[in-house]
C-alpha cells in the first residue's frame, strides 16, 4: 500500500519502527546489515568464480564527474606533484638518473562511486542504533560508526538485478520518477534467474547513468531520476541483504514520492536499518556480459577505503563471474 504523499513525516516514523534492527546486533554494533554477510556466504560468492573474467563497477573519479556543487560536493582535483618532465630536466634532485612521477588528489569522499556509510544520515537527531547524532558524528568525525569499520567485511555474493532491461524502454533504461517498487524488483530477479536472500550484496541498473553518458550530465546529480520506492522498506528489510547499490545519485527515486520530503527512504534505511547503501555504481558492462551468458550472480568485492571517522567512501567494486 502506497503512503500517504501527504504525510512524509508519519510514513517514514511508521517504516522506521517497522524495520528497524536497533539493538539486533548488540548496542555496541557498527556494521549493520554487514552483518548478515558471513563467512559460509563468501565462500558462495567465490564458488561463482568460473570463466574468471572480471568487471570494475566504477566511474572514474575526475573533474569531469557528475557533481555541480551542491553542498559543496565537487568532482575531484587531480595535481601532479612530480612528473616526467622534472624528471627529464633534472630537478628532482636524484642519483643516476632515476626519476619519477607524484600526485595528489581533494575531492569530497561521495563525489563518484561511493558508498554512504552508517554516520551519513540521521533521523531525528539519532543515528544507526538509536545512537545520539551529536555524540557520533562531530567535527573529529563518525566516533563510532566510522566506515573503517565495513572495510574488512563488503565481500560475497553479489546479484545484478537490471530492472533497466526487463522494465525500460529499447535501451535498457528507466525514465525518470520511476518508482521501483518490491513486485519490479521480484519480477526483474524471476526473469533473470536468480534469487535474492540473506547476506547478498545487489546491485540495481535503471540506465540513469547509461542516459547521462549518452546526454551528458544534465541534472544527474541531485536531479529527477529512477530509484527505489519508498515502498521498497519492507522488502530491503526482509530480504536480509547485506548492502544495495544502484547506478543513480541518490539510489531513491526523485522526485520523492510525496508532496514535500528529501530522501525519506534514506532516512528509514541508513540510521534505523542500518543498511550499507551505494550510489552511482557503474554496472553496464557487467550488463551486457550477464544478458550474454545469463548469469546474474557473482563474486563482488566493494570494500571501502578504511578512512578514519568517513561517513562515506570511495570504491571500486569489482565484479568476478
Amino acid at each position: 500500500m502506497k503512503p500517504d504523499r501527504r504525510d512524509p513525516e508519519g510514513a517514514v516514523a511508521e517504516a522506521a519502527k517497522a524495520y528497524s534492527n536497533w539493538g539486533r546486533w548488540g548496542e555496541d554494533d557498527v556494521l549493520g546489515t554487514l552483518n548478515h554477510l558471513d563467512e559460509a556466504k563468501r565462500r558462495e560468492g567465490a564458488a561463482l568464480v568460473r570463466r574468471g573474467v572480471s568487471f570494475s563497477l566504477s566511474q572514474r573519479f575526475d573533474m569531469n564527474g557528475p557533481q555541480k556543487g551542491w553542498r559543496r560536493r565537487t568532482n575531484p582535483v587531480h595535481t601532479m606533484l612530480d612528473t616526467g618532465t622534472d624528471a627529464a630536466l633534472g630537478n628532482q634532485g636524484f642519483p643516476h638518473g632515476i626519476g619519477g612521477a607524484d600526485d595528489v588528489i581533494a575531492m569530497p569522499l561521495q563525489c563518484s562511486t561511493q558508498w554512504d556509510g552508517l554516520g551519513h544520515i540521521f533521523d531525528h537527531g539519532k543515528a544507526w542504533n538509536g545512537r545520539d547524532a551529536a555524540k557520533v558524528v562531530t567535527s573529529d568525525g563518525d566516533l563510532v560508526t566510522g566506515i573503517e569499520h565495513m572495510a574488512p567485511h563488503v565481500a560475497g555474493r553479489g546479484v545484478l538485478l537490471d530492472v533497466g532491461l526487463v522494465t525500460g524502454d529499447e535501451r535498457g533504461e528507466l525514465p525518470d520518477g520511476f518508482a521501483i517498487t518490491e513486485e519490479h524488483l521480484t519480477a526483474t530477479a524471476e526473469a533473470h534467474g536468480v534469487a535474492v536472500g540473506r547476506g547478498d550484496i545487489v546491485v540495481v541498473r535503471t540506465g540513469r547513468l547509461a542516459r547521462a553518458r549518452r546526454e551528458g550530465w544534465g541534472d544527474y546529480a541531485g536531479g529527477d531520476s529512477p530509484g527505489l520506492s519508498f515502498t521498497t522498506a519492507g522488502w530491503l528489510h526482509r530480504t536480509e541483504i547485506a548492502a544495495i547499490a544502484t547506478d543513480t545519485w541518490g539510489f531513491e527515486v526523485r522526485p520523492n514520492e510525496f508532496d514535500a520530503a528529501f530522501q525519506p527512504l534514506h532516512q528509514v534505511a541508513i540510521p534505523n536499518m542500518g543498511l550499507l547503501i551505494g550510489e552511482m555504481w557503474d554496472p553496464d558492462a557487467l550488463a551486457e556480459d550477464c544478458a550474454r551468458d545469463g548469469v546474474y550472480e557473482f563474486w563482488l568485492t566493494a570494500a571501502p577505503l578504511p578512512i578514519t571517522g568517513a561517513v562515506g567512501s570511495p570504491v571500486n567494486p569489482v565484479a568476478v563471474k
